[in-house]
């Protein structure tokens, strides 16, 4: 089977699951699954889906994978405790077709259903190029790696430039993914930071890499205050929650704009630093650096972490432009986990309802809003000023 642990998945959705568990531990959502790949047909799929997760609906976490979480010095000791009693269950899953594609969709309970997602995708692309490749030959995918290795090691001061390891979900097989990550580890040591998911860092001694995704912030808007403050009640409650640590703030869940109105001095001060995974990265680190400076806070101190559809080539621009001036370190994906010479599919499972209410994610890249009510879309964009 394609998840033989609960650790297969990426370490922000444990870190969600505790400030989940201590702070809304009676919400309830509704997640979707889409694939953003039109010429791809996903429903011949789903009987197999079914099984990987009947499958996946068995698993527990071991004492020491325990151990290993437990040893992460932000979780506390209730949440390991109701780790070992954990389980996910499929009767929170419903698998089915809408407009002549695949549909999954997963309710209920926020605690029971967020930690789904990661090998859910996983799960969908590792049977989608299992039937479309069922005999791949890796020549190819091992010469990209290479050649990665050596877009490194030819920088001017490769020890300085610093990623992770980002490619659980859009992975071409969980085999293919522990192998590439080991490659790096062994390579480039200094340059692989670590990566997102749990079961690679417990096995390789890499470090966990992750804080919020924009389910956290997006969940906030049936959750919180009135909108237009519920941006900074996430923010609030994550600080609450980790008292200072996984300090990197997302930054688009309603526009670069709106962050910066929100992220004030108090949460400048507060945040170790903020992620870009949408719009333009060069814009977006020079409005960061402006941001921090008007703000009296010295750029130098903090962290801007890039993850929006990068390779090292285009890392390394980013990094050129602002190494000096801020630290910088980079999150990539799909493009060291299924760079094999073959297409990726384009797939994603995000939230899109939170206790019966719409949630919406506005993204600045068109192609990432998340919305499946129009007119509350319309009240977001006017209580956040995001115009159309």
């Amino acid at each position: 089977m394609i998840i033989g642990s609960l650790l297969d998945t990426d370490i922000y959705k444990f870190s969600m699951m505790q400030a989940v568990l201590h702070q809304f531990p009676g919400a309830e959502v509704e997640y979707r699954f889409k694939c953003r790949s039109p010429e791809v047909d996903l429903r011949p799929l789903a009987q197999d889906i079914e099984r990987e997760i009947a499958h996946m609906c068995t698993l527990k976490l071991e004492p020491e994978e325990l151990d290993f979480l437990a040893a992460q010095r932000y979780f506390k000791r209730d949440f390991i405790e109701f780790l070992r009693l954990f389980q996910l269950q499929s009767r929170f899953v419903e698998i089915g077709e809408e407009d002549e594609q695949l549909s999954i969709t997963i309710r209920g309970p926020w605690l029971h259903t967020i930690l789904f997602e990661v090998p859910l995708l996983a799960i969908v692309s590792e049977l989608y190029t299992r039937r479309q490749h069922p005999e791949m030959d890796f020549t190819e995918g091992r010469a990209r790696l290479e050649e990665k290795i050596e877009q490194v090691h030819a920088l001017d001061r490769p020890d300085e430039f610093v990623f992770a390891d980002f490619g659980t979900r859009r992975r071409f097989s969980r085999a293919w993914q522990e192998e590439v990550v080991e490659k790096l580890a062994r390579e480039i040591p200094s340059s692989l930071r670590g990566t997102s998911n749990v079961r690679l860092a417990r096995d390789l001694g890499l470090v966990p890499i992750g804080t919020m995704a924009h389910e956290f912030v997006q969940a906030a808007q049936a959750l919180g205050p009135r909108l237009a403050e519920t941006q900074r009640f996430a923010f609030e409650v994550w600080a609450r929650e980790y008292r200072g640590d996984l300090g990197i703030a997302l930054s688009d869940t309603y526009s670069l704009k709106a962050f910066l109105r929100d992220f004030d001095m108090f949460f400048c001060k507060l945040f170790d630093g903020a992620r870009q995974d949408s719009g333009d990265p060069i814009e977006w680190g020079e409005a960061m650096i402006e941001h921090y400076e008007h703000n009296r806070v010295d750029p130098k101190t903090r962290n801007l972490v890039f993850s929006d559809s990068l390779n090292i080539p285009r890392a390394a621009e980013i990094w050129h432009r602002f190494r000096d001036r801020i630290n910088v370190s980079f999150g990539i994906g799909t493009n060291l986990t299924h760079d094999t010479g073959t297409d990726p599919i384009n797939i994603v499972i995000k939230m899109t309802e939170c206790n019966g209410q719409p949630v919406v994610k506005l993204s600045d890249s068109p192609g990432k809003i998340i919305s499946t009510d129009q007119h509350y879309l319309a009240w977001v964009r006017q209580a956040f000023d995001v115009p159309e």
